[in-house]
């Protein structure tokens, strides 16, 4: 026994060495919206000069979390961001494939803008009315059907007679999960939820009649898209209205138009947190894991007033933030069974 063990700690000093030695960079995926702040840090990151600047992909948090979850070693990401919480299917996911001391960071508060061109009339909707305009199926006259509204004014004649053209991040974006969650479940009348049998997930099932528009996890090309055609919308996070305010503006939802003590108070109908997840295994592994989580957790990072609050950010509260980096110093694990 004694003979076994000490081989299998041979292998695994073999192992983490080769490891070590096949990738001195930081691999970073997930979340197109977390994606600008990971940028605008791992690039500051790097230019201190000990460690390489970190390789970032933007895949979006469901197709982030699928690579960060298919194993530990210099193949698999060392860090996914992702615009939403890991889900019990994820936690599962790694559990399976040896992924199991997992850090969970929270990043910031982030908002959902439902945007469009500034060419555009100043516009606001109700959360009932997007539900509308996007369902698959909708409630009219307590009766469940196939979604029939071609123009905005078929939902409500306040609203403009312009064809419903909606640009829609894909299923596998961590926005879309909120939007779902923010939107669509929230915006679903009663009726309708009795009708889809109590399940609240079924409201948020998108049309696919040609109205809702999937544009993948480029959310500049969805800024790009809606400058040309002012009669569109589409929704994406809080950073990528502040950076093209001259394309772009949003649309109040209930009344209330994004802001970043909105965001902050959660008083914008769609705030939501945004989060990276970080491997365990990977630090001491993979140089400058730690040293970049400080970096991103720091005061003059995430903190108020920080470089990220320049691009859009909203700084977490004081206790949050303490927990966050806490978290990130003392490199606490979340509980993935």
């Amino acid at each position: 026994m004694k003979i076994f063990k000490n081989l299998l700690l041979v292998l695994s000093m073999i192992f983490l060495a080769n490891f070590a030695q096949a990738r001195d960079q930081i691999k970073i995926v997930g979340s197109s919206t977390v994606y600008p702040y990971a940028t605008v840090v791992a690039e500051k990151f790097g230019k201190g000069g000990k460690f390489k600047t970190p390789v970032i992909e933007s895949t979006g948090t469901g197709g982030g979390m699928k690579l960060f979850c298919a194993g530990v070693g210099e193949n698999h990401p060392d860090i996914t961001n992702a615009s939403r919480a890991i889900k019990t299917a994820e936690k599962e996911l790694c559990n399976k494939n040896g992924v199991k001391d997992i850090i969970e960071i929270v990043v910031g508060n982030d908002g959902i803008v439902f945007a469009q061109s500034v060419k555009a009339p100043d516009i606001s909707f109700t959360k009932e009315q997007l539900w509308r305009a996007l369902a698959e199926k909708v409630e009219i006259d307590g009766k469940l059907v196939n979604n029939p509204y071609t123009k905005w004014s078929d939902i409500d004649s306040k609203l403009p007679a312009n064809k419903i053209e909606i640009l829609i991040a894909p299923p596998t974006s961590g926005t879309r999960d909120a939007w779902n969650s923010l939107v669509m479940e929230m915006g679903c009348t009663k009726k309708a939820i009795e009708l889809l049998g109590g399940d609240k997930g079924e409201c948020a099932k998108i049309r696919e009649d040609g109205y809702a528009i999937e544009a993948g996890e480029n959310d500049t090309l969805i800024v790009q898209k809606l400058d040309s055609n002012p009669n569109a919308f589409g929704f994406f996070g809080f950073s990528y209205l502040l950076g093209n305010k001259d394309k772009i503006k949003a649309a109040s939802i209930d009344g209330v138009q994004p802001s970043l003590a909105g965001i902050q108070d959660y008083s914008y109908p769609i705030a939501r947190p945004l989060f990276f997840y970080v491997k365990k295994a990977h630090i001491g592994v993979i140089p400058g894991i730690s040293d970049f989580l400080k970096e991103f957790t720091s005061k003059k990072s995430m903190g108020d007033g920080g470089y990220l609050s320049d691009i859009g950010l909203v700084p977490l509260s004081s206790e949050k933030y303490n927990s966050t980096r806490t978290a990130a110093t003392k490199l606490t694990t979340i509980s993935i069974n």
